[in-house]
């Protein structure tokens, strides 16, 4: 609940337990890093283990506290054990922030099965695997929980820089998935909210940034002028994490530099 008299107080998240799924790196390393200085305990998950160990070095140098856990979103077994095992070791869960995604580019009419399957599997089927898993711990409990997805400015749009149908799809159904968990969940108090980026400043686009003339594209459709960059991401998912947005359930927060405006 919100409380008048400690506004400094409104996005502290001291003591809660935060896992990040594709924490190893971008918006993930942003958010666990921003996560554990407004006070929370990070559970950095990777694919990547070394990616996600590293991630939790930088947590602990800076003075946070991290623990990190090798995990394939796809693989429901894993996401069973794993959970289980990083709610052992950081002493519970509190916060679930789905991050892991991935992008194969590809025109409609080339895009193979198996990588329509593979997006599908990390974007969506892992994203469902790993909130559900929360969820079920959260409410044998009888505990609150905050989910928090990564969608994008593509759960909204079709078109953009070039083709890209299985992930403007896949995060078109992060919304929707977001919207309906928080209305299942509402009456265990578990909110579910998701951040909607526009094209994030990190390793995944350096194609992109390599390119002027597809930056200046960027530019041109996003009123801001810029690139967004991973902290600005990840100080949304801290207003969605906390005290702050306590009222709030069920909304995609959109960090795009006004490009859903136009």
């Amino acid at each position: 609940m919100m409380c008048a008299n400690a506004p400094e107080k409104m996005f502290r998240l001291d003591e809660k337990r935060v896992f990040i799924t594709g924490g190893g790196g971008g918006i993930g390393r942003a958010a666990a890093l921003m996560f554990a200085a407004f006070g929370a305990h990070v559970v950095v998950l990777d694919r990547d283990r070394p990616a996600a160990e590293a991630v939790c070095r930088e947590v602990q140098e800076a003075g946070g506290a991290a623990t990190a856990f090798a995990l394939d979103v796809t693989d429901e077994a894993d996401v069973l054990a794993v959970f289980a095992a990083a709610e052992q070791e950081a002493g519970g869960l509190d916060i679930l922030v789905n991050n892991a995604g991935i992008s194969i580019r590809r025109p409609s009419i080339e895009l193979a099965i198996e990588d329509w399957n593979s997006v599908v599997s990390v974007n969506l089927t892992g994203m469902f695997l790993c909130s559900r898993t929360a969820a079920r711990s959260w409410i044998a409990r009888g505990m609150p929980g905050v989910v928090i997805n990564t969608a994008s400015i593509m759960s909204y749009s079709g078109g953009g820089l070039h083709p890209n149908l299985s992930y403007q799809s896949t995060k078109a159904g992060v919304v929707n998935l977001t919207r309906t968990l928080a209305v299942e969940w509402a009456d265990h108090d578990i909110r579910v909210n998701a951040v909607a980026p526009t094209w994030v400043r990190t390793p995944l686009i350096d194609h992109l940034m390599a390119d002027g003339s597809q930056m200046e594209k960027i530019r041109s459709l996003t009123p801001l002028k810029r690139l967004a960059e991973p902290d600005e991401v990840a100080s949304a998912m801290i207003f969605l994490a906390g005290p702050a947005s306590a009222m709030t359930t069920g909304h995609v927060l959109a960090v795009d530099g006004g490009y859903l405006a136009k």
